[in-house]
């Protein structure tokens, strides 16, 4: 492992969301430079191939096998670990108990803004968890299937607030992951389309007892609120076992987020049946001008007001330089 001074460092301000700046022995998180994350996998070995990646990169990502090499392969055998020793836990207050024990899921929770490259690191965390021994059955499921449909949204005038914390039917996702956590034989999420950018009605996946699940999304670190529309004051967070927040400077973000704009044009845009193909035959500089608005609008303020000050909520923060490679690992302290 690395030594303590090349880890351990003073967060500065914007490192962790908070009010406030820690020493060194007062932070929540331990530091990591690339190099000294990198170091603590040396004999983990690297599941993956350069043609599994290209199968899992998300457009605008450019993830590649050094990549997952560097960042993911330590990530991979750190929750292979919290995942056998949270497992021992449950075993052993059941034990104390005089309960039958039959396994409880990991629940793994991934969160950050849109294009910064959390629907990736989500796939390659599922592929590599999935090699492990212990945890063959991997799933994962993204929080867009628990949105509003469109004519809810637009019933509530708030279709413009896709994303936004009130978009998304809570209620429903916490009993989904209350099931999860439970037991249940098998647990119903429902399907979207980003084709029809609507919920597939009657459609749904089924999630069967996992070994681990991971949950991606833009707001699942958000803190519980008691609302009309649910009794209790759960929050989605506090069915995690682990969570990750992707950060990275919101200049660089808005500038990825263009810049897969511009190329849904000649993927998914150009699909007739695209609720966006009406994008497809912008030029570039009205697309360009299309996609900084709807930035601008909808979400830098997503992200300003609801994503990142959930952040220093995290287990582990991957911070992401301009060129979307990690720079620095920060590990909460247990």
């Amino acid at each position: 492992m690395a030594s303590r001074g090349e880890t351990n460092r003073q967060l500065p301000l914007d490192s962790v969301g908070m009010d406030l700046e820690f020493s060194a022995d007062s932070s929540p998180y331990v530091e990591f430079t690339r190099d000294a994350w990198q170091r603590l996998s040396a004999a983990t070995p690297l599941p993956l191939t350069d043609r599994d990646i290209a199968r899992l990169r998300g457009l605008g990502d450019p993830i590649d096998l050094n990549e997952v090499d560097v960042v993911f392969r330590p990530l991979s055998r750190l929750l292979n670990l919290y995942v056998k020793a949270t497992s021992g836990l449950h075993e052993a207050s059941s034990t104390f108990l005089n309960e039958k024990w039959d396994g409880t899921p990991y629940v793994i929770g991934v969160a950050g803004s849109v294009a910064v490259g959390k629907s990736t690191i989500a796939r390659v965390l599922r592929e590599m968890l999935a090699r492990w021994p212990d945890t063959p059955r991997v799933e994962l499921v993204t929080t867009d299937g628990f949105l509003l449909p469109n004519a809810e949204l637009e019933a509530r005038g708030i279709l413009e607030r896709k994303g936004f914390p009130e978009s998304y039917d809570r209620r429903a996702l916490i009993q989904f992951l209350a099931q999860v956590k439970s037991g249940a034989s098998a647990a119903h999420a429902p399907v979207y389309s980003h084709l029809a950018y609507d919920i597939v009605p009657d459609e749904h996946i089924a999630v069967r007892r996992p070994h681990v699940l991971i949950v991606e999304g833009l707001n699942v670190l958000q803190p519980a609120r008691t609302s009309s529309d649910i009794a209790s004051s759960l929050a989605v967070s506090d069915f995690f076992d682990f969570s990750i927040y992707v950060d990275a400077d919101p200049t660089d973000i808005r500038r990825w987020y263009v810049e897969r704009f511009l190329s849904l044009r000649q993927t998914a845009f150009a699909d007739p049946a695209s609720y966006f193909h009406r994008y497809a035959s912008l030029s570039d500089e009205q697309a360009r001008e299309q996609a900084e608005a709807i930035w601008d609008s909808i979400n830098a303020p997503n992200l300003i007001q609801n994503i990142e000050p959930t952040r220093s909520r995290a287990t582990l923060i991957l911070r992401k330089g301009s060129d979307h490679t990690v720079e620095r690992v920060l590990l909460r302290k247990t």
